[in-house]
């Protein structure tokens, strides 16, 4: 399984209203229920208006689409990372599946999901 680290730290928010969330920004995740508004974001781009947040968070995102019919991916992943004590906050798109876990253990997911045979492909922020 192919996994790529993507540069920059992330902000999971809840706003008020969805008029403080810009979805012209890359990586941008919003969820609308009955209880909240939920929001993903990178940080440089998190809204000042904010009910609650945390920072400090990095991403990974499973390369290639995901066909509906696959089973166990994130499953796999979550699992390697729960043995190594690491929690993780996960995003769903249409394709693919995002992991993020706190930027302290960035690093050991790294080392963790590399000796679980996932292949990590790191870049370098511009």
């Amino acid at each position: 399984m192919k996994i790529k680290a993507i540069d920059g730290l992330f902000t999971v928010c809840k706003v008020k209203d969805l008029k403080y969330i810009d979805l012209s920004r890359d990586f941008t995740f919003a969820a609308k229920t009955d209880e909240e508004i939920s929001l993903v974001c990178r940080t440089c781009d998190a809204p000042e208006e904010t009910v609650d947040r945390e920072d400090f968070w990095r991403a990974f995102r499973i390369e290639g689409v995901l066909d509906f019919s696959l089973t166990g991916v994130l499953s796999k992943i979550s699992g390697i990372l729960a043995d190594e004590k690491i929690g993780i906050f996960a995003v769903s798109t249409y394709n693919t599946d995002y992991v993020l876990v706190k930027s302290e253990n960035f690093e050991r997911a790294i080392e963790a999901l590399s000796a679980g045979g996932c292949q990590i492909e790191k870049t370098v922020e511009k």
